[in-house]
This record gives structure tokens, sequence and C-alpha cells, in this order.
């Protein structure tokens, strides 16, 4: 069953466009994140709550739209907003169980205090929690709801570890209910790592990022297997620069690859990251992988390279879900594929 149609929407901002019209849908139990800017997600969640007009198109939740039926369609919905005001007075027990009494609860209370991690916090008040315990707070008060659809604006942005580990949980548990989300973010390993399928959505429209699965890897490596060479072909070879190029402005800048943290790769261009800071590459990440793997590098997914000196942690999220933490001043997350897990753990000598 679809329970988000989004059909025909787009957005211009006197004479500038800020996305073309696009059509989206998710069924239940689906997992979607829209990569995009602040504008581009405050648009969204304007068109969603119907603040903003939508001249050609519709959006509709479980087959209504909130103009033939606001109240149902609001029911429906329900949005955590990465700023979102709440009572700071009142104890998160308190809190929660004002929304028990608002609406028609089926999660138990003990439940949404288990699943957000806060049994140790329960009877404190909230302006006294930190920043991520208040997100799980924001968790907690839409698990109560109990929507059809959840939408996630910017949900893991500067939280800590341990309330990332509790929003992918929250998600799976959500997916396991066939309800469905939807993540707005600008964060791309945060949707990589959370989503079943991850979009791009600016000026250029709605365009799906590929995100890797065994069948991808599986194909990938095979058609990376070199034909043999002759002894001929080998003595020919061309030394090998092994500087890195990157263009700043107009200019070429070379770089080693040991200065290098990790590389991404969205809508085919690849950006070099080091010390926080993205460098655009003319080459391809295939082209990179094959550069950069003789110096400790790892393609550890489909979009990304990571350099294994830079690696701090592995963290598992979930079955399926890791990502690589790096050992730089942003702690930067890489995403880390199933696949490449076990190849992973043969690289470091761990069963």
């Amino acid at each position: 069953m679809t329970i988000l149609t989004m059909k025909n929407i787009e957005k211009h901002e006197k004479d500038t466009q800020l996305f073309p019209a696009f059509n989206l849908e998710i069924a239940e139990g689906e997992i979607t994140a829209i990569y995009s800017t602040l504008n581009v997600r405050s648009t969204l969640l304007n068109m969603i709550l119907g603040k903003i007009p939508i001249v050609n198109g519709e959006i509709r939740v479980k087959e209504v739209t909130i103009a033939e039926n606001k109240r149902g369609f609001l029911h429906q919905v329900g949005i955590c907003f990465f700023e979102d005001g709440m009572y700071e007075r009142l104890t998160v027990s308190e809190y929660f169980r004002f929304f028990y009494d608002l609406y028609e609860v089926k999660q138990t209370f003990e439940r949404v205090i288990h699943l957000t991690q806060l049994e140790g916090k329960k009877n404190k008040r909230i302006r006294d929690l930190t920043f991520s315990e208040m997100k799980r707070v924001q968790y907690g008060r839409l698990l109560i709801q109990d929507p059809s659809l959840f939408v996630f604006e910017e949900p893991d942005l500067n939280v800590d570890m341990e309330t990332k580990r509790v929003f992918i949980n929250i998600t799976r548990k959500i997916q396991e209910e066939d309800k469905s989300i939807l993540v707005l973010t600008g964060n791309m390993e945060s949707a990589v790592t959370v989503a079943d399928r991850v979009y791009r959505l600016d000026e250029d429209g709605l365009r799906i990022i590929e995100t890797e699965t065994e069948e991808d890897t599986e194909e990938r490596d095979t058609e990376l297997i070199p034909a043999e060479e002759t002894d001929n072909e080998k003595d020919t070879k061309p030394i090998q620069l092994n500087k890195i190029p990157t263009k700043v402005n107009d200019k070429i800048v070379l770089f080693d690859p040991p200065e290098i943290d990790y590389i991404e790769s969205n809508d085919g261009q690849a950006n070099i990251y080091i010390k926080g800071e993205a460098f655009p590459s003319s080459l391809t990440l295939t082209n990179l992988e094959e550069r950069l793997q003789h110096f400790g590098f790892f393609r550890c997914h489909r979009s990304y390279i990571v350099n294994l000196q830079k690696v701090r942690e592995v963290i598992t999220w979930t079955r399926n879900s890791y990502s690589l933490i790096l050992d730089d001043k942003e702690k930067s997350q890489v995403p880390l594929s199933k696949t490449k897990m076990a190849e992973l753990k043969d690289l470091l000598g761990l069963k």
C-alpha cells in the first residue's frame, strides 16, 4: 500500500526555480531520504503541512489530501522538526503523559521510554536535558502519536553516538510495523545509513542516489578484474604520479594520499575531504580507488572511499547498518555497507 504520494510538486521563488516538478511515492514499510538544502527541506515541510500552496500537483497520505480532510490528513502525519518547541518545565514523564492524553495511544509508556533510552531521565525536566536527550524526547512524541507517515527533519544532526543509535533502532521498529518514514537531511552519510532509498532534490529535480547492494558489489568487482598483462605491457607501463589532483577555483591543487580523510561521490562528482574541507576531483571514484588502494584506502561503500589509517571506530547500528568514525576534528562518519563489512574484517584479520 502506498502511504505517501507526491505528484507534480514544484516550487519557484520569483525568477528562481527551487526545484522543478517531481513525483515520489513511499510505500508502507519503506524508509526514504531526500538529500537537499535547508531551503528545499523547509519548503517541502510547509507544503506537507499546507502552509505553502501547491499550484498544479498534490500531496496525498493514504489517498487523502489536506484540502479534502485536514484533520484526517494531519492525524496520519507526524513531523519531527530540527528545531521543535517543547514544554521545557515538564519532566520527560509529564511531557509524554501529556501526549498520551492528546492522542489515542497504542504504544505503552514503558515501550516508548525504553525505545528512546530515557529510563534514567524520565523524572528530569526537559530544560535540564542535553541536546541529544531532547532529540530523543522528540522521537518519543512521534512514537506516541503513532502516525502512518513519520517525517524527520535532520533527525541525527549534532547528536551523540548513543542518540544516533537510538534513532536508527526506532526507524527499524517503525518499519517493522509497516509505517513509512521520510527523512529530510543535508547529511549524505545519515541518509545512506538510515534509508532504503536516497534521493537528491535541487534545481535539477529529484534524482535517485544509487546505494550499494550485494549484487551491485559483485557486478562491480567483476568489472574491475583486469585482463592479464603480457610481459611487454608490464615493462612499458608508465610511472604513475602519486599525487591526487583537485581543483580549487581555476587552480589545480595536488594532495598526497596520506592527507586525504575520505572521498565521497555524488551524481558522478567525486569530492575529496581533507580536514573537513571538500575538494572536487575530475577523477571518478573507480579511478581514485585504483590509484589509492596501495596507500591503505578502502572502498567501504558504493559512494565512499576511506583512508583506513584515519579510521578510529567501526560502529554497528543494526545488523545491516554500519559506519566508520574517523580520527579527525569533526569525528566524520562514513557509511560502511553490509557486503564491505565482511571484507573489512578479513582485511583487519578479525573473525
